[in-house]
């Protein structure tokens, strides 16, 4: 599962880089993506998770255990 966010399921999208002349070549935009270790206090465990930068403030907004339930809950192993 490379290249995944783990809570908002990003993934690399396609396009084109395009030059000064307009020649359009290939090119992948991959999400800006961190492997953080998080202390989750409700189990009292450490889990490490692929995470976008747009899902740390999710985890900020929301808090961490109520992500994992979500998570649990739509069948993602956590």
């Amino acid at each position: 599962m490379a290249r995944v966010c783990q809570v908002t399921g990003k993934r690399p999208l396609s396009g084109h880089s395009v030059s000064h002349s307009n020649i359009k070549t290939k090119r992948k935009f991959n999400p800006n993506l961190q492997t953080k270790r998080l202390y989750l206090a409700e189990e009292e465990k450490w889990i490490t998770l692929k995470l976008s930068t747009d899902a740390l403030r999710t985890i900020n907004k929301k808090g961490l255990y109520a992500v994992v339930k979500e998570l649990r809950a739509s069948g993602v192993a956590v």
